[in-house]
C-alpha cells in the first residue's frame, strides 16, 4: 500500500487510497502517525453523494468529523491521483465539503457552516462547531500572543481542551490581532493533544467569531499559524452563508507499507 505524507501549512497527514479496501482505520492511524509524526491520518473512499469520501482520524486513533487543512490536502491527493477534477466534492462526517485547485500547491475548500455558535460559552471564550455534527473549537484572545508563549499557555490550553463547558472537548485557539485584517494564532488540537503548526477549522472558527462580533466587516482574515498563513473568507449578512479556507499544500514524500 502506498502512503503519501503531506502537509497543509505545516499541519501534516498520512494519506492512503482506501477505495475497494476495508482496512482497520484506527490501527493505520496509530501506526502511520507514529511512523511519520503526523497530526492525522486520512483515507479516500468511494462515495454515493460526492466525488469521494474522506475518513479522517487523529493521531491518537480517534475519528474526527473533518479537518480543514486535511480537506485541502485530500483535494490535492484526489486531483493528482485522477480521482477528481480541479473542482470536487468531498463527503465528510460533518457534511459535504467543496474543494478547488487554484495552482499546483494552492487549494481552497468551502468549509461546513457553523452548526453551533456561542460567543460567550465560558466567560471570554467562544465556542464554535463547524458542520453537523461539528468540529468543536474554543476561541480566546490572548493580547500580545507570540508562538514562544506556547509552554506558558500549555496548562491553560489543556484545561480548556477538557473543560466541561465543551461537551465533546474542544480544539483550543488562542489569537491576537496584528492588524485589522490579520491575526496570529496558536492551536492546541484535540486528538493530537498538543499544539499543531496550523489548524484550518480553527483559523476559520476564529474568523467566524470575529465576524459575528462585528470586528471583521469585509469577512476576510489572514491567519498566521506557526506553519504558514491561511486565508479565510466569510460571505453572508446576519449569519455565515459561505465559509472559505485557502492555503498551501505540500507532498513531502511517498512510501510503501
Amino acid at each position: 500500500m502506498k502512503v503519501w505524507y503531506m502537509n497543509g501549512a505545516g499541519n501534516d497527514f498520512a494519506v492512503i487510497d482506501a477505495r475497494g479496501l476495508a482496512p482497520d482505520y484506527t490501527r493505520l492511524a496509530l501506526e502511520l502517525c507514529r511512523q511519520t509524526g503526523a497530526d492525522g491520518f486520512m483515507a479516500v473512499d468511494n462515495s454515493e453523494i460526492a466525488d469521494f469520501k474522506l475518513h479522517f482520524y487523529n493521531a491518537d486513533g480517534s475519528r474526527g468529523e473533518m479537518c480543514g487543512n486535511g480537506s485541502r490536502c485530500i483535494c490535492r491527493f484526489a486531483y493528482e491521483q485522477g480521482i477528481a477534477g480541479e473542482s470536487m466534492t468531498v463527503e465528510t462526517d460533518a457534511g459535504i465539503v467543496c474543494g478547488k485547485r487554484l495552482s499546483e500547491s494552492l487549494y481552497q475548500v468551502k468549509l461546513n457552516n457553523p452548526g453551533i455558535v456561542d460567543l460567550v460559552r465560558k466567560s471570554d471564550v467562544a465556542y464554535i462547531e463547524l458542520g453537523d455534527p461539528g468540529v468543536p473549537h474554543a476561541v480566546m484572545e490572548i493580547p500580545g500572543l507570540t508562538w514562544d508563549m506556547r509552554e506558558a499557555l500549555r496548562e491553560q490550553a489543556k484545561a480548556l481542551r477538557y473543560d466541561p463547558s465543551f461537551p465533546k472537548g474542544a480544539n483550543v485557539n488562542f489569537y491576537t490581532w496584528l492588524d485589522e485584517k490579520t491575526v496570529r494564532i496558536l492551536t492546541y488540537e484535540r486528538g493530537v493533544e498538543d499544539y499543531t503548526l496550523a489548524c484550518g477549522t480553527g483559523s476559520a472558527s476564529t474568523a467566524v467569531v470575529l465576524w459575528l462580533r462585528g470586528l471583521l466587516p469585509d469577512g476576510k482574515l489572514t491567519v498566521k499559524n506557526p506553519g504558514g498563513d491561511l486565508a479565510v473568507a466569510i460571505e453572508g449578512s446576519n449569519a455565515v452563508e459561505t465559509l472559505w479556507l485557502e492555503g498551501p499544500t505540500e507532498v513531502v514524500k511517498e512510501f510503501e507499507i
